[in-house]
């Protein structure tokens, strides 16, 4: 996140555009950036689960960074299309990227009202321009503008260990009980698990073939030294439980 957060930074000040994606060291909840989490999520099970804790610094629920690869993009605002522009322009290349893996997603429709902030997970229901298949939420994104720049997360899952979520809450709130809707997964559409180089390869190929521009790949060490800067912020219990 502290990496994200300096791209974004980054982005701001030199008008770079970065396409990333990952995978996490070890299965971490993370929550959005304005989903209440004290009091609703079990400290003792969250640790007893073997899970670490970090609140994102882009909106929406919670996900566990497990079984997923996450991708992230920071953007100059200059350059930036309105919000709903600027998802399309994403799920543009991430539609490309999927169908690399022979994997066929198309966007959610619209619905009346956003789904309320609770324990569910949020890869039970889609939101709007999120991407489907197979009937089941594949990929959720969220994207977060400060400063002059963007930055949207967004997490494709591989297999499916989101509905363990609402074992995590404190207590039952905002409907947590209740069967919960299965996602979509690559493992599942695909027959296979792909692992996250695979993912990656995938994406950046969409991306050299959809965007008009030379891409070339960062000096992780030269991120890694700006991101520290940003590092306390999401080491801090403070700002992880502020809600």
């Amino acid at each position: 996140m502290a990496r994200d957060t300096a791209l974004q930074a980054r982005a701001a000040a030199t008008s770079e555009t970065v396409f990333s994606v990952y995978s996490w060291m070890r299965p971490t909840l993370s929550f959005g950036r304005h989903q209440p989490a004290s009091g609703v999520y079990d400290i003792e099970r969250i640790q007893a689960a073997g899970l670490d804790v970090v609140r994102r610094p882009t909106g929406g629920r919670a996900i566990l960074h497990n079984r997923e690869v996450t991708y992230s993009v920071t953007a100059p605002l200059e350059d930036a299309a309105p919000l709903r522009q600027a998802y399309s322009r994403i799920n543009r290349i991430l539609l490309d990227g999927l169908s690399r893996l022979g994997i066929v997603a198309e966007l959610a429709t619209s619905r009346e009202r956003a789904p309320a902030p609770s324990i569910r997970p949020c890869f039970e229901t889609p939101g709007e321009g999120e991407l489907v298949a197979d009937g089941g939420k594949l990929v959720g994104s969220a994207q977060w503008r400060d400063g002059g720049a963007l930055l949207q997360h967004g997490s494709i899952l591989v297999e499916d260990d989101q509905s363990s979520l609402p074992s995590l809450a404190a207590r039952a709130v905002n409907g947590s009980g209740g069967s919960i809707a299965q996602p979509a997964t690559l493992a599942a559409l695909l027959g296979r698990t792909p692992d996250a180089a695979e993912v990656a390869s995938a994406m950046f190929d969409a991306v050299r073939s959809l965007e008009d521009v030379e891409a070339t790949e960062l000096d992780e060490d030269e991120i890694r030294a700006e991101a520290l800067q940003y590092l306390p912020r999401f080491l801090d219990e403070d700002w992880t439980w502020r809600r």
